[in-house]
């Protein structure tokens, strides 16, 4: 698929044989099959030998970071012609129970995660319940319901499964729904984390692949690229936020998300933005990017359909997004596009602006640190909910997840010994908080 691809964005750019003079070759990790050496593999297929190559880490902000570094290094002249490429099978490895296919390493590599030891210990890792405790402090600083905020959930997610349905050759799941439908449980459209239901949700399970050519002007022209096949990146912004959400000051917003995408604009407004195409894995991530640009509602957000409808193919949803945006700005000449990417728990943010308009480009300064609040792991006595969220299995809600501010100033993650009741709003409650097994935290209404 890696190569498959590549090839078909050489053929896009109008100069297939351009693979070859390939300068560097990004490859975004896939969850899909561990190869011994996948960029190595992969030059060989291509017929490259690029003297940069690098197999990159896990995180949906990947693709458009990988983009940004590209180009960066093309402005310190280092190099002038690139490949960002990914791929997942995932679709097809969940029906296989021993996949038998290529170059596998003699020995297995670390997975590229590390969790932090108290949200482990509470059972805060999977990222449908860390967007939606996310979700949930927003809506409560927002004061809203928690049927509102589910409603409003359906209404900004209907538009985009529109679009996906309008795209069947890229969708993976190209089927218009209605708002009531997305945000309705039923036995088909289950609860999963609350106040997701599972058409709210990404789904990996996927076998889709996409890649980007990036390159100077000068090879472009060397190369015989078509004027109107160019897109040209114009800014980009990364930042990180604190990797611990407790220790987020007001988890109802991104700090790093503002700083990405404002720099990516470069002082532009986003009233001047034609298109955008926010990372959708969830709906939070999804409203804090509309609040940060201040994006009415009903404004499109999407060019690809989302992570939920047009599929979320693990860490390379963005290269698919970066390369709808290329044939959207094709379409419509000199408008802007913003591609964002979000890594883990609402961590990472990379944010790329593009255009067919030429325009001087500038890498971006990396954002300096974020402050944070204190978490402790000890934490025994009074507490207040700063935000929940309860996971459902098949059969019905499983657990309740809390962070929770204590007296002195400090906050720590906890979970009811009972699920929260469906309806009930415990954020800004009192609770007691006791140590439970396993360096767990109970908490006590």
């Amino acid at each position: 698929m890696w190569e498959a691809l590549a090839r078909e964005a050489a053929e896009d750019a109008g100069s297939p044989d351009a693979l070859k003079g390939l300068q560097s070759i990004q490859v975004v990790f896939s969850q899909s099959w561990e190869y011994d050496d996948p960029c190595a593999r992969l030059a060989e297929r291509l017929g490259a030998d690029p003297a940069q190559a690098a197999y990159s880490g896990l995180g949906g902000s990947v693709p458009v970071k990988l983009a940004s570094e590209a180009a960066a290094a093309m402005a310190r002249g280092q190099l002038d012609l690139a490949l960002v490429v990914g791929g997942e099978a995932l679709a097809t490895r969940r029906h296989l129970a021993e996949p038998d296919w290529s170059y596998p390493p003699d020995q297995p590599a670390p997975y590229p995660i590390t969790i932090d030891r108290l949200e482990r210990k509470n059972g805060i890792f999977q990222a449908y319940l860390t967007f939606a405790l996310l979700d949930t402090a927003r809506r409560a600083h927002l004061g809203q319901s928690i049927e509102d905020r589910r409603q409003e959930i359906g209404r900004l997610l209907a538009p985009m499964s529109e679009l996906a349905a309008a795209q069947p050759e890229y969708a993976w799941f190209p089927i218009a729904r209605t708002a009531e439908e997305i945000s309705t449980v039923t036995p088909d459209n289950r609860m999963v984390a609350t106040p997701y239901t599972k058409l709210m949700t990404a789904i990996m399970d996927v076998d889709m692949a996409a890649a980007v050519v990036l390159a100077t002007e000068e090879r472009a022209d060397d190369l015989g690229v078509p004027a109107d096949q160019r897109v040209y990146l114009l800014g980009d912004g990364y930042a990180e936020e604190p990797a611990t959400m407790a220790a987020r000051p007001e988890p109802w917003r991104s700090p790093a998300m503002a700083a990405a995408m404002q720099s990516a604009l470069g002082g532009l407004a986003a009233e001047e933005v034609g298109y955008f195409d926010l990372y959708s894995c969830f709906a939070s991530s999804l409203s804090f990017g509309a609040d940060t640009l201040g994006l009415p509602p009903g404004r499109g957000l999407t060019v690809t359909g989302g992570l939920p409808y047009h599929g979320g193919p693990g860490s390379n949803y963005c290269t698919h997004a970066l390369a709808a945006m290329a044939d959207t700005l094709r379409r419509d000449p000199g408008a802007l596009g913003l591609v964002s990417g979000i890594g883990m728990h609402m961590t990472s943010h990379s944010a790329s602006l593009w255009s067919t308009r030429p325009g001087a480009y500038a890498p971006s300064a990396p954002a300096g640190e974020l402050p944070t609040v204190p978490v402790t792991g000890e934490a025994d006595g009074p507490a207040t909910v700063v935000t929940f969220s309860t996971v459902h299995s098949r059969q019905g809600p499983e657990s309740t997840a809390l962070i929770c501010d204590l007296p002195d100033g400090s906050r720590s993650y906890a979970r009811l010994d009972e699920p929260a009741a469906d309806g009930l709003d415990l954020v800004g409650r009192s609770v007691t908080l006791t140590p439970g097994d396993r360096g767990a935290t109970i908490a006590h209404p």
